[in-house]
């Protein structure tokens, strides 16, 4: 038990962590990913190891290579004491979290190191590597990461641990590899971290190194409603895992929901059944884990009838997206206007209907300004659409990282209108939902909110022939799974739900071929063909 000097050190470390973080803007620590861990979830955290660990863990040699104010040293106070420690190191980028730690936890043996984890790593020299692993790593986007820093902790991670990380990989897979490859062999450790990896194609190695190379004792997903960072809307798991090599009969404890003493559910999952499953997320099964995956053996998918593609990025919707009334104010000359449909938020339909000129029919129409000319001829031939790109120059827009990188700068991707949309984003439990279908009548694009589907192949065909079958597609796609909808995409913290073009691809469409068995008929012929060719 914790002894009364730690519990008053304990006190004022809550304080100063709340001063800190009130004091420090909420997009710096975003960007930073300055996160702190609650103090009572440390240590719960920090006695579910000292419950598995047992005797295994009878002198503890601790380490947390994102210390911030030291919380979960103060856990590890409070579940163990201070009699097992023989040594305890934290190390902290940040200059004042750093002293405010080593004033604090200094006193109770711990060695407070100020500096960047991934390059004290790869030279740090003690007596003896940690046995004991407790931290919430910085939790930064890659696209926080400059490239020349992701090439080399790319490069180092391969070297310390033979893994080829993905270029997308936030900097907390990074931290866990390398923090892994420096503690003793043998050694537990407990990882607070974005469950995110669980899903996406970054996260693949991450899991194939859990999978592989240590043995994973306990995976546990937070309800992404309850957020455990008050100010950073991410879905949380809790990682506990012993460098050892898994047995070959080994089961994971896979929990979900409530506390990590307490979970809603749990079930043991086979560890091969984790290797083979794209997401881990679907675990454990429960009526109240409303995900699942789309089973795609001989089974048609929603990528076998339509190219799937995200809407244009613009690099800057305030000036290139513009009510078609105001753009007729400026004069803009109407051929270089496109209709486009507004944000999923402000559509109040799913059906949109068009006027004779293809616009859509909503109010506020909008259009996407969209020119491929050099900039010598707008200015010579189209004098309001150049006044217009000079404001827009004036104000920075041309210094956008996207817009800066396009020749010329005001060029859009090229889009055609789409007859059925799936929104990017949504919210959405049980049989609700998460993302709406739209069937688009107009001529209108989207930006990259929605995700749109082009039928291919036989559908094509089919709607050609029999124009009015689009209805019963647009029911066929409001009829699909739910739980599959949000098992193959991504679940962030507050119950945001994203699907990605290749993950709404997967999603099973057999009541496609159930209304219309010559699709099915079609794509034998159609591979038949492509074996001709071949």
């Amino acid at each position: 038990m914790v002894g009364s000097d730690e519990s008053l050190v304990e006190v004022r470390r809550q304080a100063i962590q709340a001063a800190f973080d009130a004091g420090k803007p909420a997009d710096e620590r975003n960007r930073l990913g300055q996160f702190a861990t609650p103090y009572a979830l440390a240590v719960e955290i920090a006695r579910y190891i000292r419950l598995v660990a047992g005797d295994q863990l009878q002198t503890i040699r601790f380490a947390d290579p994102a210390l911030g104010t030291g919380s979960f040293y103060s856990a590890v106070l409070a579940a163990f004491g201070r009699e097992q420690i023989v040594s305890a190191v934290g190390i902290e980028l940040d200059p004042a979290l750093c002293s405010a730690a080593r004033d604090l936890w200094a006193p109770f043996g711990l060695d407070v190191v100020q500096g960047d984890f991934t390059h004290i790593v790869d030279t740090f020299q003690r007596p003896d590597a940690p046995n004991l692993i407790l931290t919430n790593p910085p939790y930064v986007r890659h696209h926080h990461l400059h490239r020349e820093e992701k090439e080399r902790l790319r490069a180092l991670v391969f070297r310390m641990t033979g893994v080829h990380v993905h270029g997308l990989a936030g900097l907390y897979v990074y931290f866990m590899l390398l923090a892994t490859a420096w503690m003793a062999g043998g050694g537990y450790a407990a990882w607070l971290v974005p469950a995110e990896f669980m899903d996406v194609n970054y996260g693949t190695a991450l899991k194939r190194y859990l999978t592989d190379h240590v043995t994973l004792l306990r995976i546990h997903r937070f309800d992404p409603q309850d957020v455990q960072f008050g100010d950073a809307l991410v879905s949380s798991a809790v990682l506990v895992f012993r460098k050892v090599p898994p047995p070959p009969d080994h089961v994971v404890d896979v929990t979900f929901g409530g506390r990590l003493s307490n979970p809603w559910f749990s079930e043991h999952i086979p560890l091969q059944c984790l290797r083979d499953s794209r997401k881990w997320t679907v675990y454990p099964r429960h009526a109240c884990n409303d995900r699942s995956l789309s089973s795609t053996v001989d089974t048609f998918t929603l990528g076998d009838l339509f190219r799937i593609q995200r809407g244009i990025v613009t690099g800057n919707n305030a000036w290139f997206v513009i009510e078609r009334a105001r753009a007729a104010q400026l004069r803009l000359p109407p051929q270089f206007l496109r209709p486009v449909l507004p944000a999923p938020r402000f559509l109040n339909t799913t059906i949109i209907e068009a006027d004779p000129d293809g616009y859509p029919q909503i109010e506020p129409q909008l259009c996407v300004i969209d020119c491929n000319l050099p900039e010598p001829v707008v200015q010579a031939q189209f004098p309001t659409l150049w006044e217009y790109f000079q404001m827009a120059e004036q104000a920075g827009v041309r210094r956008g990282y996207l817009i800066e990188r396009r020749n010329p700068w005001y060029r859009q991707e090229h889009r055609d209108p789409a007859p059925f949309l799936c929104t990017y984003m949504g919210r959405g439990t049980g049989e609700r939902r998460p993302f709406r279908f739209i069937w688009n009548r107009s001529r209108a694009i989207a930006t990259n909110l929605y995700l749109m589907l082009y039928p291919t192949g036989y559908l094509a065909q089919l709607l050609q022939r029999h124009p009015d079958a689009a209805a019963d597609v647009f029911a066929l796609l409001h009829q699909l799974n739910s739980n599959e909808l949000r098992g193959e995409g991504r679940v962030y913290g507050g119950g945001l739900h994203k699907i990605e073009p290749a993950e709404l691809a997967r999603i099973a469409a057999s009541g496609f071929v159930e209304r219309w068995p010559e699709l099915q008929a079609g794509a034998h012929r159609q591979f038949a063909l492509f074996e001709d060719v071949g």
